[in-house]
């Protein structure tokens, strides 16, 4: 039995069948447990994102405050869960430049793992994932398979099974990987909070991303590889995401605890710091480490998350 079909005949996580409605891009169903389970209930998608940073000592006042209005991701455990994602670039860092010369139409193709890195096996359920922004709009398709097949696909350039449904998505990242010769440049990980809304905000999401880091190399999930942190982990990414519009409230919040909109990636802020690119003119100052500072991140680093008192 293939690992396609074997897929199919497991149950998703909401105990829905695992099949795909023809025509759409859907994860390929997979038993996810706990905070893996985040990822499966997002398929392809259309919404707004606004990002800020936030000083650690001001998260416990806006969770607090986001706790009130909105509820907590149901798979997400007290502390955040650890998201794990591998980028894919070109030689030149075409993606890369894309971004920082703000491009109305622009992609990238990234692995993303959900959970404890080091428990990652060829059998792990990981997402391959294209994030596009088209005008203001972000876009997200990607479908799930075993860690092991993605690596065959996206690094051996091995052709993969997949449902009907999902082929012209497959043959899209096939493409881009073929024609533009992408391959990995660097990982990003933090630990995640994230909150969905109620009543009339249930289009909204707000994640707050901890102690991001990275590496630019030994790019298996499970390698133990040393990370660095590429934004100071005093500072927290907070984003907002919407299918349609951010509530009054929320914009209120953010202004009230002084978080300033801020135009960062993670992808550019982990090439920036490995020095395979200048720093943007665009990043804001706060976000550099100084110099100096010790930026190897602890062997523990999506260990349990202390709250900061407030």
């Amino acid at each position: 039995m293939s690992f396609l079909d074997r897929f199919r005949n497991q149950s998703t996580p909401d105990g829905g069948s695992g099949s795909a409605d023809p025509g759409s891009t859907e994860d390929v169903a997979t038993v996810a447990t706990g905070y893996a389970q985040t990822a499966s209930k997002l398929h392809a998608f259309n919404r707004y994102e606004i990002k800020y940073f936030v000083d650690e000592m001001k998260v416990p006042e806006l969770r607090q405050e986001l706790a009130a209005r909105m509820d907590t991701d149901p798979y997400s455990p007290h502390g955040g869960y650890p998201v794990t994602s591998l980028y894919y670039d070109t030689p030149d860092l075409r993606f890369y430049w894309e971004k920082i010369e703000g491009l109305k139409f622009r992609r990238k193709l990234r692995l993303r793992l959900y959970g404890e890195p080091s428990d990652c096996t060829d059998d792990t359920p990981v997402q391959i994932e294209i994030k596009q922004r088209v005008n203001r709009v972000t876009q997200k398709r990607r479908i799930a398979l075993p860690y092991g097949v993605a690596q065959r696909w996206l690094n051996g350039r091995e052709e993969i099974e997949c449902d009907p449904s999902q082929s012209p998505f497959v043959n899209e990242v096939t493409t881009l990987i073929g024609n533009l010769d992408l391959r990995p440049m660097v990982t990003t990980g933090y630990l995640r909070e994230a909150f969905v809304g109620r009543e009339a905000d249930l289009g909204l999401r707000v994640t707050i991303d901890h102690k991001v880091h990275g590496r630019d190399r030994d790019f298996h999930f499970a390698s133990g590889a040393e990370n660095r942190f590429i934004l100071p982990p005093k500072l927290a990414i907070v984003e907002l995401k919407a299918n349609e519009r951010v509530p009054y409230w929320a914009t209120d919040l953010t202004a009230r605890l002084n978080m300033s909109v801020i135009r960062v990636s993670k992808y550019c802020q982990s090439v920036e710091a490995f020095g395979m690119a200048p720093r943007s003119r665009h990043g804001a100052p706060e976000l550099v480490l100084p110099a100096g500072y010790d930026d190897r991140a602890p062997t523990d680093v999506f260990g349990t998350v202390t709250p900061v008192a407030s």
